[in-house]
């Protein structure tokens, strides 16, 4: 099975073209090409280009646990420009379907640097969604692994949980991500980031990916963030977000959407031998 492989920020995902993978891509084959020890490894699986509506471009992003997600933000510009290097875009704006929503892309500087617009993001539980009363999710209290935290939660086509009022750390979100993950009353889970805002127009999270466990980067936490940021009065709406992988530039409009601006580079293209996918993974 042939593949590739690039990375925003060290959050890395491979590539598929369908053509190649033809009905084979199982949850079994998504968790062993994504294991570090068994497979190429990476954070996910983007599939595509597959044909949508109106001539465009959709792509499947799957994540290492063999769980499928509806929008990345970080796999959308990886997925952008694996298209530019294909020869399948230009420079010009495109549109590109995924499960969480059409997002508009542009990809800039010959392929090593890519603009997406997210969506408009949502803190409405029920577009979340979060149990409970139809509301705001704004600064309430979740209690993880004996500890309370103040959260806000959004989504920008997949959910997140925005935990503030600590200093972010990768402790921090190992050792507390897993459980707010799976909290109850995030009912398809949730995407995790401790924010720390260091000025107005800058903010520094760590992640907890939900699916794919701690990530040096993220497009659609450093989106949900930002907003969140912004929400609560404090950020304005160009936002630097700092993560272990790099830095994002966001720009919050006045309705709530989402512009990306980032890097992306290509690792390696390979072939995935038959022999690997006889391998059993462990629990």
């Amino acid at each position: 099975m042939k593949f590739l492989k690039y990375h925003g920020l060290g959050n890395d995902y491979i590539v598929l073209d369908p053509a190649e993978v033809g009905d084979d891509l199982s949850r079994d084959r998504i968790r062993l090409i994504c294991h570090r020890n068994y497979g190429p490894g990476s954070d996910g699986i983007l599939l595509g280009p597959l044909p949508a509506e109106g001539g465009r471009r959709a792509v499947r992003i799957f994540n290492p646990d063999g769980s499928e997600a509806e929008k990345s933000g970080n796999g959308l510009r990886i997925f952008c420009r694996y298209l530019h290097d294909r020869g399948l875009v230009g420079a010009e704006p495109f549109e590109v379907d995924t499960l969480g929503g059409r997002v508009r892309c542009r990809v800039e500087r010959s392929g090593d640097a890519v603009t997406v617009q997210m969506g408009c993001v949502s803190f409405n539980s029920a577009d979340i969604p979060v149990q409970g009363p139809p509301r705001e999710v704004l600064q309430e209290e979740i209690k993880a692994a004996g500890r309370i935290f103040t959260f806000s939660a959004a989504t920008v086509g997949n959910p997140h949980c925005v935990i503030t009022g600590e200093k972010p750390t990768r402790d921090l979100a190992c050792t507390f991500g897993p459980s707010i993950e799976t909290d109850p009353r995030f009912p398809k889970r949730t995407n995790v980031q401790f924010m720390e805002v260091l000025a107005r127009d800058c903010i520094r999270i760590e992640i907890w990916e939900r699916g794919a466990g701690y990530t040096l980067a993220s497009g659609s936490s450093s989106s949900a963030a930002a907003a969140v940021a912004r929400k609560l009065g404090l950020c304005d709406d160009r936002i630097a977000v700092c993560m272990p992988g790099g830095v994002l530039d966001i720009v919050i409009a006045d309705d709530y959407s989402v512009t990306m601006s980032g890097p992306v580079t290509k690792v390696c293209h390979g072939l995935i031998a038959d022999e690997a996918f006889s391998t059993t993974l462990p629990d």
